[in-house]
């Protein structure tokens, strides 16, 4: 995750946070020359926390996708009302924590 800039960012909304491309295909999955995405660090870690790279290539490969998606609708409500300085916490979900184990 390099960092790049101070904006908004493309998923929260916020504004005034520091910005990180993010490949809407991974680039493990074939998405390295694709789609990419400016998003805050949190954003940019919480995606990757909850989803497996095969999941946001077949299914989540868009902004407005990966926004309607139940998971990370929760995460946008909540992270939309803090800081944009705060730092965030971020832990794996148990399914993904259980789809990794298994392979």
């Amino acid at each position: 995750m390099k960092k790049l800039r101070v904006g908004t960012c493309e998923l929260c909304e916020r504004d005034n946070v520091q910005l990180t491309v993010h490949h809407l295909t991974p680039r493990e999955e074939g998405g390295a020359h694709l789609e990419k995405a400016l998003l805050c660090i949190p954003c940019h870690k919480q995606i990757h926390a909850l989803y497996t790279n095969v999941e946001l290539a077949i299914r989540l490969d868009t902004i407005p996708r990966l926004k309607d998606d139940e998971q990370i609708k929760k995460y946008i409500k909540w992270i939309r009302k803090q800081p944009s300085q705060t730092l965030i916490k971020t832990k794996k979900s148990k399914e993904k924590r259980s789809k990794s184990s298994r392979f």
